[in-house]
């Protein structure tokens, strides 16, 4: 048995591959060959399952409802994390995820049912978004995006087809992003443990897995129990509610912006009134306009960004990215190849040039300028008044 492939009792055997290498896929042949399962079982959603039978592009109303559920910089994340794994595979000529979408189709051809054993991605990606801060966000964003692919000298190759060496890779990303490695590879491998658990109960199943998770999936499968299966998905289906101080705090900043107005006019100072609102429309503004045409945004989607700020950094439900994000989408609306091209972006410059990846974008920094001013203007404010 190789470093690659590893049994769990007699009744499950797990095949750990490289999502973009050739070897892979003539490994998870021969298996399904030698093995024999009642059961094949893929690291896959049904998400991305589709998306690998039938890459399809973004329409409009996925795009809009991402604009208004605040996903924008989700979304971007998993962009950069498609992107890393498809300049890999560009390098190797394979697509990512061939091997278990080959698996999926020799189950098809001899009749074997198949088995979806990964979380939702995008489960996954709002567990990871919603844990990381903003540190942490941006240090992800910024090893995928701009850092250099690897060492001169560095022996790929060796990576892809090295387990040992692929789960080193998944830890050196946990150091970069901490809580988002709980979520996107221990938390993934003890759903993945169980989902494999539940299909063994039916009969003998062949996993086919990324080789990184084959150490954590063995480890969990061989930790005590901790509940059945079925609860142990349950919560890690769970999407965490997000701290609520963040949200008290921007929604403090214009109760205190209304109590000191309130205060200055029973002094009856007028002028202090005219800087205190000075202040609070000019930094929202501009920096919205500023995280907006950092993105590119359209001249119209700056200014509605600009003048949308201050009155939305006043209401924690609206956001004024989300009104510039808006107005790109209408003065520059997408077409189908722009949205399939998005899919498929390889480096962060493609998100400027292309239409889907401007709008989030333009959201997603719009947003960030807008809180960014709403901060700066409360404690200018303060200041003032303290001084």
């Amino acid at each position: 048995m190789s470093d690659t492939v590893i049994d769990l009792g007699n009744r499950v055997r797990v095949v750990g591959t490289a999502h973009v290498s050739k070897t892979s896929i003539d490994l998870v042949q021969e298996q399904i060959s030698k093995f024999g399962p009642d059961i094949v079982a893929v690291e896959l959603c049904e998400s991305r399952l589709k998306s690998l039978e039938n890459p399809s592009a973004l329409d409009d109303e996925d795009l809009l409802s991402i604009i208004k559920d605040g996903r924008s910089g989700m979304i971007l994340l998993q962009s950069a994390l498609a992107s890393q794994q498809r300049r890999m595979g560009i390098e190797h000529g394979e697509k990512p995820g061939a091997e278990l979408l080959r698996a999926v189709d020799l189950a098809n051809e001899m009749g074997l049912p198949v088995e979806l054993i990964d979380r939702d991605i995008v489960t996954t990606l709002r567990r990871a978004w919603k844990k990381m801060g903003f540190v942490e966000k941006f240090r992800v964003l910024n090893a995928l995006l701009w850092n250099d692919d690897g060492e001169e000298g560095e022996d790929i190759e060796a990576i892809l087809e090295d387990s040992d060496m692929l789960s080193k890779v998944l830890e050196e990303a946990r150091d970069v992003a901490p809580k988002a490695g709980v979520v996107l590879i221990d938390e993934r491998d003890r759903y993945m443990a169980s989902r494999i658990r539940q299909a063994s109960e039916q009969g003998r199943v062949l996993a086919v897995v990324g080789a990184g998770h084959l150490s954590g999936i063995k480890t969990a499968w061989e930790a005590p129990p901790h509940g059945d299966p079925v609860e142990i998905i349950s919560n890690l289906d769970v999407i965490p509610t997000p701290s609520r101080w963040p949200k008290i705090l921007m929604g403090a900043i214009p109760a205190i912006l209304v109590g000191i107005i309130g205060w200055m006019w029973l002094q009856g100072d007028l002028e202090g009134i005219g800087n205190t609102l000075g202040y609070w429309m000019i930094a929202n503004a501009a920096l919205a306009g500023l995280g907006v045409a950092i993105a590119g945004g359209h001249p119209l989607s700056i200014l509605v960004g600009a003048i949308a700020s201050p009155f939305t950094s006043l209401n924690p439900a609206l956001a004024a990215g989300w009104f510039a994000g808006y107005t790109q989408y209408k003065m520059q609306k997408p077409t189908g190849l722009d949205a399939s091209e998005f899919l498929v972006i390889e480096d962060v410059a493609g998100l400027w040039k292309n239409r889907v990846g401007r709008i989030l974008l333009v959201t997603a920094l719009g947003n960030l300028g807008s809180s960014l001013g709403a901060w700066l203007a409360g404690a200018a404010i303060i200041g003032t008044i303290l001084g």
